[in-house]
This record gives C-alpha cells, structure tokens and sequence, in this order.
C-alpha cells in the first residue's frame, strides 16, 4: 500500500518577493524597464548583481550591463560587461541546466530546509514570476506531486513536470526578448496581428509583437519619443492593445496589464486611449479583480469609448463589488446602447433580486411619469 505524505508550503511560498525587494531599490522600476522585469528577477535569482547600465537607446538590446557575481559583501569580486542581449541569455542559460543533485523528499513538515531542496530554491523564487503560488507538497511512495493556485484555478503538478514547465516559462522568456531587437519594432506587423487575433491566434500576436515593450517604454523616455506623430501614437497603441489582449487570452495577466500600461502612454487621449482602457478593465475583470476594473473602465467611457462596448464590462465589475444600483443603471445604459437584453438577461435578474422593492417602485414611477 502506497504510503502518503503532505506537507504545507505557506513557510517556503515566496509570493512577492520580487515586489518586496523593489520596495528597497531606489532604482527599481528603470532597471525593469531597460533590463525587463522579469530578466532583473533572474538576475536576483542567479547572485548577478547589476552595478551599472549604459543605456542605448537607439538600440536596447545592446545597452552594456556591468555586473559582479557572488555575495554582494565580497569586495575583490571581478566586474564583467555584457550587452543587454547576452546578458539576458546568461542568466537564462543559467536558470536552465539542470542542478546534478538528488535531494530526498522531506521527512517532517517543520523541515524548511528540506521542503526547499527537494523543490528547488530556483524553482520556487521563479514560480510567482509566472503567477503560480504553491500550496501543497504531496509525496507517495510513488512519486511527489506539487498543488499550486495558477491565476486563480487550481492545479496539481508532478515535481519533475512542474519544474519543467517553468523552465519552459523562462525559456520563452528569452524567445521573446531575442525577437526583441530594435528593428523587430515594425509597424506594419499591426494589421497582421490584427487579423491573428480575429482568428483567435494569440501566440501568433505574441510571437508578432511581443518584442514591442521594453524598447517602447524606453523610448517613450526620449525627445523622438515625445516628438513622435499622432499617427504613428495611435498605430503603437492599437499594436499594444492586440498585444495585451492575447496575453490575457494566454493567461499572462500580469503581462498584459505592463502591456497596456505602456499602449495608454502612447495614446494619451481620445478613442485609442479609451480602446486600452477598456482592455486593461476587462483584462482585470477577468484576473478577478473587480474592484481595480473600475476605474479604467470608467476612463474609456470618459475618453469616448463605445457604450455598447464598455457599459456591460463596468456593470458586471461594479457587480461584483456590490454596487447594486450603479451596476444596474450601467446595464440599462448598455441596453440603449443596442446590447440585446438577451446578453444581460443573467446580470439584469440578479440585480432585480438584489434591489428588490426599490426597484419594482422605481420602474412604477417612470411608467407613470411616461
């Protein structure tokens, strides 16, 4: 009979341990904007520590990285530069081989030190990068398996595959960053990614655009950038709506919100700020975060965003926070719109049930008012 062991990781799960260390840095958001965000976690990860960058501008990718290696207390450590580029493909290359070891499954849940081994300290600082909080160790005699909340859906790993998974997470990482290049930033690949996300092909909108952020948050800081045409603002901003939109299908919300971020920068105002913000709000609705849809929701009305479009998304958040009346006079403002009542008939009964008599009165008043 299979003998079975389980073991709690609330004291090794490291959920925001990046975010915390930012907290520290001064510098913090420019050095995840030139190096990447999630390339400076592996950075962390891996003992580089980054002493200085000479930023480039024309061309990122070979923006120079001084770095040292080691304790950060060791002063005889020997400085090395790289560009961005082989910088990024260091770290990657040492995030993947493989650690020749073979450390036994824990004996008692108390055992840390233990738990972390057996995992893998890399595996599990890499594994909120990515959106997964781990939640249960399970050994049998027949293997160990790894129960993790996974942007919000639960799911249950072997050891082994959970750990390539995540290392597959890096490896795309740096696919996408090598495709990243200044003249990878083509304006003419829009309309293409336009007409994959039509078709529901997110990686292929990914695979076209993905390398847009990071050199277009960096130019957004320089005088070409602030200089640049409302033609060319608007196309960028519509490639990072596309953008952002199929990391969302792809469950990269995190990512898809940095992406969005970034579009609204470039759009400023009007419809193509409003088309991001209601990507952004929908996007966030979708990570279960309600609350935090609101408002820029509420911005891509403000911005001349189509009510037909937005008025259901903004009901549905304020929904789910409660916001019984205001969620409803959304709903009917969608409806005028021209949404079929069809569409809302789940949301318009709840809140019917919610507001009860107020409600019934008030739709009294207005058929005798009419």
């Amino acid at each position: 009979m299979a003998t079975k062991k389980e073991f709690g990781l609330d004291a090794v799960r490291t959920d925001g341990w990046f975010e915390r260390i930012g907290e520290g840095i001064g510098s913090f958001q420019a050095l995840c904007e030139i190096v990447g965000e999630r390339f400076f976690a592996f950075s962390i990860i891996v003992g580089a520590r980054i002493t200085a960058l000479t930023v480039d501008r024309r061309n990122p990718d070979q923006t120079l990285v001084d770095f040292v290696v080691g304790a950060t207390d060791d002063g005889d450590l020997e400085p090395q530069r790289l560009s961005l580029a082989d910088f990024r493909r260091r770290l990657v290359g040492a995030l993947l081989v493989e650690e020749d070891r073979d450390d036994p499954p824990p004996a008692r849940e108390t055992d840390t030190e233990a738990i972390q081994l057996f995992i893998g300290v890399r595996y599990l600082l890499l594994a909120p990068l990515y959106g997964y909080s781990l939640r249960k160790l399970t050994v049998t005699s027949d293997g160990a398996t790894l129960s993790a909340n996974h942007d919000g859906e639960e799911e249950v790993f072997d050891v082994p595959h959970f750990r390539a998974r995540v290392r597959a997470h890096v490896q795309s990482e740096l696919d996408r960053a090598q495709a990243g290049q200044r003249s990878a930033i083509d304006l003419s690949k829009v309309a293409e990614a336009e007409s994959a996300s039509l078709k529901g092909e997110w990686s292929k909108v990914i695979q076209l655009l993905g390398a847009w952020p990071a050199p277009l948050a960096i130019f957004l800081r320089t005088p070409e950038g602030q200089m640049l045409a409302p033609d060319a603002r608007a196309l960028i901003s519509k490639g990072l709506g596309l953008l952002g939109s199929a990391c969302v299908h792809l469950g990269e919300v995190n990512q898809a919100e940095e992406v969005f971020r970034i579009g609204i920068q470039y759009a400023q105002e009007g419809l193509a700020a409003a088309d991001l913000f209601r990507r952004l709000g929908e996007a966030l609705l979708v990570a279960d975060r309600a609350g935090e849809a609101i408002g820029p929701l509420r911005r891509a009305i403000a911005f001349g965003g189509p009510e037909k479009e937005v008025m259901p998304l903004l009901g549905r958040a304020l929904m789910r926070r409660n916001k019984h009346v205001a969620a409803y006079a959304c709903l009917r403002s969608a409806v005028e719109a021209g949404v079929s009542e069809r569409e809302l008939t789940t949301e318009l009964k709840q809140l019917e049930a919610a507001l009860g008599p107020a409600l019934t009165a008030w739709k009294a008043t207005r058929l005798g008012a009419g």
